[in-house]
């Protein structure tokens, strides 16, 4: 044995609050991630103008199993560098589609029986720490432009809206940050 992995094998050993090597995580392959049971969530990503924002979201999608991510309009897809690069490849694991028109798709994931929620601020919004998900329901959580938000027709066609409630001077998170806030929220309330 090296002096060097010696070294560090007793700094491992040693350290109680030692962050976990990455083979300590136990994670599934991509292959055994498409395997896993449905989460009954799918992320509708509404021209999401930046690639890097794109990847993010499968990044997160992958961490919280969302069973599918559609990309509409003028989103990136892969194969992507900059998707890849702030995905860390998260867009092989999670199943994709790409769609035109944000407003069909979500017209056609209602007829499949999802729940369609765009996360926007409206009159009538949800406040995400009073949203509670029903055991069995299945989401389609639509995800809007970084300038637009969400089109309006999409919201009008939406069954509720989702509001990360904000307390500073901005109007709004970065798209990449609400994807991760929204489905946290969803999977830790299951």
């Amino acid at each position: 044995m090296s002096y060097k992995y010696s070294n560090i094998l007793s700094y491992l050993c040693i350290r109680m609050d030692r962050k976990l090597l990455n083979i300590e995580l136990g994670r599934v392959s991509a292959e055994q991630y498409r395997a896993l049971p449905p989460s009954g969530m799918v992320l509708v990503l509404d021209n999401i103008r930046s690639a890097h924002n794109v990847g993010s979201a499968f990044r997160t999608a992958d961490a919280f199993k969302a069973d599918k991510v559609l990309l509409c309009g003028i989103c990136a897809t892969p194969p992507s560098a900059e998707i890849h690069k702030s995905g860390l490849g998260a867009e092989l694991s999670v199943p994709w589609e790409y769609r035109q028109d944000t407003l069909s798709a979500v017209r056609d994931l209602k007829a499949e029986g999802y729940t369609l929620v765009s996360v926007e601020q409206t009159v009538n919004s949800v406040k995400l720490d009073k949203f509670t998900p029903e055991p069995g329901r299945r989401y389609a959580l639509v995800f809007g432009n970084e300038v637009e938000g969400v089109r309006q027709d999409v919201v009008d066609e939406s069954d509720f809206a989702l509001e990360i409630p904000q307390w500073g001077t901005k109007h709004s998170l970065n798209v990449s940050v609400s994807v991760g806030v929204v489905l946290w929220h969803i999977v830790s309330k299951k």
